[in-house]
């Protein structure tokens, strides 16, 4: 049986070329494949493979005391979901093209906007109704599932956040209450961080993103559609009763499907359904 682990840490690390060398060797020795990326500013994993290579996994890079903490999101899936193990080493963990704006310690990232869980989203909501999701993904993400009234920016890359940011188009929202969320949390780590910096005066963020939401309340909460990963299963849903809200850029039917546009445009991605992409 196979497990699809996705995981980030933010802390300061002296050497990431270092933790590089040593993150490879510990996939390579257990048969795992996914994507990693390492940062002087901490750490983004999604790898996965046979259920005891990956607890095997786990527990040793637990052993490193900056990632002792962990928070770790399972599902279901297998090395083979992706087409290789890449682990590199970049300016930044998710890359907003702000390094230098970013500042990390031994508790995250600094300025950055509350955590909530997803029972204390629920609790913000029923207390201040004027509160808005904000989500921090790329636009094609959000085609086949978002939270129910989210705004949702034309974002093509992570990069682009800053300067739709910076344009003032989100403007009326800085004196409302702003809980931005992703899959998994680490881009609203760094996006909450900076709205903050810009005005935004009460920026929350969803702790372990649109991944721990669905583990607790499913299909039978705000969220609706599929959640978008970034694998060969393209997306995963949280039951057996989930919308159906993409559209297919073909033919206009309901699908949860994300594919790639045949050649020459084999770069881009486009919400297809199964007939249209065969």
């Amino acid at each position: 049986m196979g497990k699809i682990v996705l995981f980030y840490v933010f802390a300061p690390l002296a050497d990431p070329d270092a933790i590089r060398l040593w993150q490879r060797a510990l996939c390579e020795a257990n048969g795992l494949r996914g994507r990693i990326i390492v940062s002087r500013h901490g750490i983004n994993v999604t790898v996965g493979g046979e259920i005891h290579a990956v607890k095997r996994y786990l527990r040793a890079t637990r052993e490193y005391p900056a990632f002792k903490g962990a928070d770790v999101k399972w599902s279901d899936g297998a090395a083979a979901d992706f087409p290789k193990l890449s682990v590199k080493v970049r300016d930044e963990i998710v890359t907003f093209g702000v390094p230098d704006e970013i500042e990390v310690d031994g508790a995250g990232v600094r300025g950055g906007g509350a955590h909530l869980t997803p029972d204390e989203v629920h609790a913000l909501l029923a207390e201040k109704p004027d509160a808005v999701f904000f989500d921090g993904r790329n636009a094609i993400e959000a085609e086949i599932g978002r939270f129910s009234g989210a705004v949702v920016t034309p974002a093509r890359t992570t990069r682009d956040f800053v300067a739709l940011l910076d344009s003032g188009e989100y403007d009326h929202l800085k004196d409302r209450p702003v809980i931005t969320y992703c899959t998994g949390g680490v881009r609203c780590e760094v996006l909450s961080a900076v709205m903050r910096t810009r005005g935004f005066g009460e920026v929350y963020q969803l702790d372990g993103g649109i991944a721990r939401y669905g583990e607790r309340f499913g299909d039978g909460g705000l969220w609706e559609g599929s959640m978008y990963v970034f694998d060969r299963r393209m997306s995963v849903d949280f039951s057996d009763g989930a919308k159906r809200i993409g559209r297919c850029a073909e033919c206009g039917a309901p699908t949860s499907r994300v594919a790639n546009l045949a050649p020459p445009q084999d770069r881009e991605l486009a919400v297809l359904c199964e007939d249209c992409a065969s």
